[in-house]
């Protein structure tokens, strides 16, 4: 059997409703605390799918988390031999840092349900299951579109996701969190960002309860037709 390796930066933030499509392509799923694991030492290179999760910290936040240095060296090897990765959030701004981009606070957060804007490679691939489809957004923070890559996706303020090939697949948002319920983690740990955007948590729990189901189930769809395109 395959395996697939999760890098989990905080309990809260797992695969959530990609863990469907990833078991149905015949992947075996490890999780994996990157934090405690030694990043340094971890091997990432075996596993057939690495998978980098999201967390509250930032990629520029190394004086605080030393180990996310180490993080993004590890996925530097694995990019540069061009191995099956993906990133969500956090995930996909350590997979930038990795590809030599910028990453930085953002002029403004993103945080409830808003339509993706794909760009043609988007519309032309996996992503195009999302088209019209509102997702989950939660984050501050962005990053420059590294060198050598397709972007696929935008939202006014920020670039969305971008690609490199049949095997790297970067996701800023969030259309795993649909229909997991630890949703509600989410809407108790940040209740001052919610409120900086404008939100309360009750309408964001309303949206979830709306949005959140065909979000998940498109999300599904676009990692399926991911998986199912990797490269040897």
């Amino acid at each position: 059997m395959k395996r697939a390796l999760v890098l989990r930066h905080v309990e809260h933030e797992g695969i959530a409703g990609y863990r469907e499509p990833i078991e149905t392509a015949g992947y075996a799923i490890e999780r994996v605390a990157a934090h405690h694991a030694g990043c340094a030492r971890l091997d990432t290179m075996s596993p057939d799918l690495l998978v980098v999760m999201g967390g509250p910290m930032g990629v520029y936040d190394t004086d605080r988390y030393p180990w996310l240095s180490e993080e993004i060296a590890v996925i530097r090897r694995r990019l540069a031999a061009d191995l099956p990765t993906l990133g969500v959030c956090l995930g996909s701004q350590l997979i930038a840092a990795a590809l030599g981009a910028d990453v930085r606070k953002g002029p403004v957060r993103e945080i409830g349900f808003a339509p993706l804007e794909l760009t043609e490679p988007g519309k032309a691939g996996p992503l195009r299951h999302l088209d019209g489809v509102e997702v989950l957004h939660w984050h501050g923070d962005t990053f420059d579109v590294p060198d050598e890559v397709d972007l696929l996706a935008t939202t006014a303020p920020y670039a969305q996701a971008f690609a490199r090939g049949r095997n790297l697949l970067a996701l800023q948002f969030h259309a795993e969190m649909g229909e997991d319920e630890r949703f509600e983690h989410w809407l108790a740990n940040d209740i001052v960002d919610i409120a900086e955007v404008g939100m309360t948590p009750e309408a964001l729990r309303a949206d979830h309860g709306r949005l959140g189901p065909p979000a998940a189930a498109a999300g599904r769809a676009m990692i399926a037709e991911w998986l199912a395109g990797l490269g040897s």
